[in-house]
């Protein structure tokens, strides 16, 4: 069992440079600190990260000291009685990562792993999602860039290492490719460490033909949904809800997309409904639609809106909410695909929620530290189930 004796939380700078918190604590097993990151894009019905500010939540944090060490945790499901005591206190960064903080103390004191305490047979590995190519609100540029938020690969492999190795290789043939489609290409790198380009949707879909393996896209279209528009600028363009099928639908076809995010507005249940029944065969992904939220998945499957959802822990908070949208997720065969966020720090707890829960995927990036690190602990939980 562990108890809480202490805990403390602290701001740190995101691989944006932006302030994110760590949450460390003191328990009976010894110490033990987890970070949570920090989305750009989030959709309107995310759990705020913060009560009011990051430095309330510190400030807040620390006044828990002693409701904390009345709690015995002993289990997974034992993190509601922590929920109880900060829930309406605390914001879902903070809680996301004072919850893991926990769950490390807890897999310490039992000697086993984190992944362990969600589910002692877990088997099944995901298959990895990379941020190759990207645009939207992630790539800060003077000029053009591509509408759609990110370009996705997606090995056909659950060999992980494979995978990461694959998604390596074909994010420096992309890059040969964009030197020679698009003039102004620099060698950039946006905020998830994809290549940033000036080309356009149609343009990058191009070079993600050629790279040899299923590939996708987060549209992130509530991020340019203006007054019952989609307001394109690389072209300029406004399309309504019927065009913007129309032209989804056909990338899809063009393209044989495998992996199709948020193509419509966070509201808009009826026309992912009607993309996913056009598109069975493709992944229609819920992200700012459902945003981990147990009621909103609820409502996508009453109404057939998708068949995989983004599972963001910190979108959320709880852990306990986590497991909810889960178990709720795999009842209805919706796949599962556990994210990282843009703005991350080198916590790497988010493998061991994606194999503890049987995530069909787990999006993280293709390089740089803090994308690698999760990576790195699904090759390592892979290993360690070969011996």
């Amino acid at each position: 069992m562990v108890v809480v004796k202490a805990v403390s939380g602290k701001i740190i700078l995101d691989s944006r440079k932006e302030k994110t918190i760590l949450v460390s604590i003191e328990t009976n097993a010894g110490n033990f600190s987890a970070s949570a990151p920090m989305g750009k894009s989030r959709g309107k019905h995310e759990t705020k990260p913060y009560k009011n500010t990051i430095e309330d939540d510190v400030k807040r944090l620390n006044e828990f000291n002693g409701y904390f060490s009345k709690e015995i945790i002993d289990k997974f499901d034992d993190l509601r009685r922590i929920e109880d005591i900060v829930d309406g206190h605390l914001g879902g960064n903070t809680t996301f990562a004072l919850e893991s903080a926990i769950l490390k103390a807890l897999a310490k004191e039992q000697k086993k792993e984190v992944w362990q305490l969600i589910n002692q047979d877990a088997d099944k590995f995901p298959r990895l999602v990379g941020n190759c190519i990207g645009g939207g609100e992630h790539s800060e540029v003077d000029g053009k860039k591509p509408d759609f938020q990110e370009f996705l690969l997606v090995p056909d492999t659950h060999d992980v290492a494979k995978a990461f190795e694959m998604m390596k290789e074909a994010k420096e043939k992309a890059k040969s490719l964009l030197e020679q489609a698009d003039k102004k290409f620099k060698g950039r790198k946006n905020d998830e460490n994809a290549w940033v380009t000036s080309l356009t949707d149609k343009e990058v879909f191009d070079i993600m033909d050629e790279l040899g393996m299923p590939f996708g896209t987060d549209v992130a279209s509530s991020t340019f949904f203006q007054r019952k528009k989609y307001v394109y600028n690389n072209p300029m363009f406004k399309r309504n809800d019927e065009e913007q099928l129309g032209y989804i639908s056909n990338m899809i076809s063009n393209y044989k997309l495998f992996y199709v995010e948020d193509p419509f507005d966070e509201d808009d249940f009826g026309n992912f409904a009607k993309l996913h029944e056009k598109f069975p065969d493709s992944l229609i992904v819920g992200d700012d639609l459902t945003t981990t939220n147990y009621k909103r998945l609820k409502e996508a499957i009453k109404e057939k809106s998708i068949n995989a959802l983004i599972v963001k822990p910190n979108q959320i908070g709880f852990l306990s909410e986590v497991k909810r949208v889960v178990e709720l997720a795999k009842e209805n065969g919706i796949k599962m695909v556990f994210s990282h966020r843009s703005g991350e720090t080198e916590e790497n707890i988010l493998a061991d929620l994606a194999f503890g829960f049987g995530a069909d995927f787990m999006k993280s990036g293709i390089t740089g530290k803090v994308r690698e690190a999760k990576i790195k602990r699904m090759i390592e939980i892979q290993k360690s189930l070969k011996k």
